[in-house]
């Protein structure tokens, strides 16, 4: 017999949000990415596109500042538009999507990003 495995389903690792649609924000992902929802993102500031987090980036996208709540492949000079949680919400940190091999203290230090987003990671 065959075993599947799923996949995230967006917005599983929402716990709580804001009334109406006040966490949520509409943000471009950069060229040449993978995102799947609850992935953990960084804002590189020259473009203000979105990234996967990477902590030993130094472009900006080293501080955690969205959430995405659904996923997005994009390819060279392609983009694409999606929504994300960026303010004032509670998140399940087991079900965040993290940059693989970071480290518990990598980990907890993107809880404090988020949390200046009103993020909370629990």
């Amino acid at each position: 017999m065959a075993t599947f495995n799923e996949g995230r389903h967006p917005a599983e690792f929402l716990l709580s949000e804001a009334n109406g649609q006040r966490s949520r924000g509409n943000i471009t992902i950069a060229q040449n990415q993978t995102i799947v929802p609850g992935q953990v993102l960084g804002k590189v500031t020259a473009s203000g596109q979105y990234v996967m987090h990477d902590p030993a980036a130094a472009d900006g996208s080293q501080t955690a500042a969205a959430l995405a709540l659904y996923g997005a492949v994009t390819g060279a000079g392609a983009t694409a538009a999606i929504s994300a949680i960026v303010r004032d919400a509670e998140v399940n940190g087991k079900t965040l999507t993290y940059k693989a091999g970071l480290t518990d203290p990598q980990k907890a230090q993107i809880a404090v990003d988020l949390a200046g987003a009103r993020i909370i990671v629990r």
